[in-house]
């Protein structure tokens, strides 16, 4: 707890790790088993507790739940974690689940990301990094979601789905099934509407870039091909257009089916 700024009110466990310079802000309550790296501050009213790891130089508003149990009914109090990492931005009343001995054992949020408020990220969930989620996101168990999508405000996601990179949903989509990356997709359920192109020209992806994606996205959504169909083309546009490789990348691990 070396060089920690810690409010009187705040309950820390004895075996807590916090790193330098972290600070903990009124009424919070630090678990036995939490590790909390450098420059991370925690507000006023956030519980952290389980088997929870927090990196360095994050910001964690108040009124947070972080590495509470599961809420699965399978869960009997085995050890699994909570893993956050580096420079993330959690707003208020998130709640972060541990994982459960079903899965790999543990709910992971990557670097880099902006968490608002109201999200909830469920057990063995696996985030990557830069992703946005707007308020009142919620994500059911053993999600996936890619480096760089975009979860509008409400986005719902169902259990065991996988929402690629560079995705972006709109305001209240509902999604049952996998959103392949680059794509944007809305409605309930949620269905494709073209490739996520302003936010790929923001990230320095080139004009001819994205004119290989938006052919990928006609031969996927708009040539009246069957999935295994578009797939071959694909294959064979990616030999020119190595662009497209996250595209098949990804149908080759999909579990649920793309939406359509």
């Amino acid at each position: 707890m070396s060089s920690a700024t810690i409010h009187p009110s705040a309950i820390i466990h004895p075996d807590a790790r916090l790193g330098s310079n972290v600070s903990v802000g009124p009424y919070s309550i630090i678990g036995e088993h939490v590790e909390i790296g450098e420059n991370t501050s925690i507000g006023p009213h956030v519980v952290i507790s389980g088997h929870t790891r927090i990196g360095r130089d994050n910001r964690i508003f108040q009124f947070n739940s972080i590495g509470e149990v599961p809420q699965d009914k399978k869960y009997a109090g085995e050890p699994t974690r909570l893993e956050i990492g580096d420079r993330n931005t959690i707003r208020e009343f998130c709640t972060f689940n541990l994982g459960t001995a079903q899965d790999s054992g543990v709910t992971r949020l990557g670097d880099d990301n902006w968490i608002m408020a109201y999200v909830h990220i469920a057990h063995d969930c696996q985030v990557g990094n830069r992703t946005t989620f707007a308020n009142n996101a919620q994500l059911a168990g053993h999600v996936h979601i890619d480096d760089w999508a975009i979860l509008g405000g409400y986005t719902g996601v169902h259990q065991f789905c996988r929402i690629g990179a560079h995705t972006m949903t709109a305001v209240g989509t509902v999604v049952l099934q996998d959103i392949p990356p680059f794509v944007m997709a809305a409605g309930n359920t949620a269905s494709p509407f073209g490739i996520n192109a302003e936010g790929l020209k923001r990230r320095g992806f080139s004009a001819e870039a994205l004119l290989a994606l938006k052919r990928a996205y006609r031969t996927l959504y708009k040539s009246g091909l069957m999935l295994e169909e578009a797939r071959a083309k694909l294959e064979e546009e990616v030999k020119a257009h190595p662009e497209i490789q996250p595209i098949l990348d990804f149908l080759a691990v999909s579990k649920r089916g793309i939406i359509r």
